[in-house]
């Protein structure tokens, strides 16, 4: 018998229960329905497959399974191109457990010229995290921007990296850090759960994952929900002592470094967030210049 794993049976489960008959096109018909989305039975018709076939999928067995039926069950549960990205790195584990083990490592730092293209970017904040979001690097600006995080109770020690995860669930400084901390929260939970489908033997991220789920009752139930999402482009609100800073962030993946993203923080020109980087970099500064 396949084995089955839990992240399969779940993640369909919670898909399924998100799509409801009208979001399928499918008639509610007549008395009370038991699940708040569809049935699993509906999930079949819509993908192509015999009500059997996708219970067996939904208990967990995903050995086998074609690509083409992936690609159906995807257009039925109405998946985002991430949680697509998800189901496939599921059905390439349960196919070829054995390669899922020789994963590829993930970045534990930068290299050299890594660090100096960040350093070139000084009059933006950059910072470098890992798919675990370690912070494995940072400009001068982004080590101001996010002092928070290096100076965080939650890091192990002064030579290991700060984790942003920890920061949002453990540190109460996160709080009065993010304007929206849930979304901080959403989006960190979404990042690491998209990495677990990719890398299932990380033992640091089955570490830290553990650590937030013992620790975090927040996290413990954001987990649960299966939510899996990369952040690429977007706006963030944050508190920091120069004042409010309201700042778009690109995500940029290095061709030579896959596993590594730099997160660049833009601010609008002369609006007043730039003027408050400066006086962020002049802070930046004077500090490096203290403590050299």
């Amino acid at each position: 018998m396949a084995p089955k794993d839990e992240r399969v049976r779940d993640f369909l489960a919670t898909r399924r229960a998100k799509i409801t008959p009208d979001m399928a096109g499918i008639p509610k018909g007549s008395g009370a329905r038991r699940v708040p989305g569809l049935r699993r039975e509906e999930v079949a018709m819509l993908s192509g497959v015999s009500v059997d076939y996708y219970t067996r999928i939904e208990k967990g067995d995903l050995a086998g399974v074609s690509d083409e039926v992936l690609d159906a069950l995807a257009r039925a549960l109405q998946l985002t191109e991430d949680e697509s990205a998800y189901l496939y790195d599921l059905a390439r584990t349960a196919r070829r457990p054995s390669r899922a083990r020789r994963q590829p490592k993930v970045a534990a730092a930068v290299p050299q010229q890594v660090q100096l293209l960040i350093d070139a970017m000084s009059a933006t904040p950059v910072i470098a995290l890992s798919r675990r979001l370690d912070v494995l690097a940072s400009n001068a600006l982004g080590r101001a921007l996010f002092d928070i995080a290096f100076t965080s109770p939650t890091r192990r020690s002064s030579s290991s990296p700060p984790n942003l995860a920890s920061v949002v669930f453990l540190d109460p400084a996160a709080a009065r850090f993010y304007d929206d901390l849930d979304d901080a929260a959403a989006a960190c939970v979404r990042i690491l759960r998209a990495q677990a489908g990719a890398t299932p033997h990380d033992k640091q991220l089955i570490q830290l994952v553990g650590e937030l789920s013992t620790r975090s009752t927040e996290f413990r139930s954001r987990w649960a929900a299966h939510d899996v999402g990369v952040h690429r482009a977007g706006r963030k609100t944050l508190h920091h002592q120069v004042g409010e800073l309201i700042l778009g962030f690109e995500e940029l993946t290095l061709a030579s470094s896959p596993s590594i993203t730099l997160s660049a923080y833009i601010a609008e020109p002369a609006s007043p967030t730039a003027e408050r980087l400066q006086l962020l970099a002049s802070w930046a500064a004077t500090t490096a210049a203290a403590h050299p």
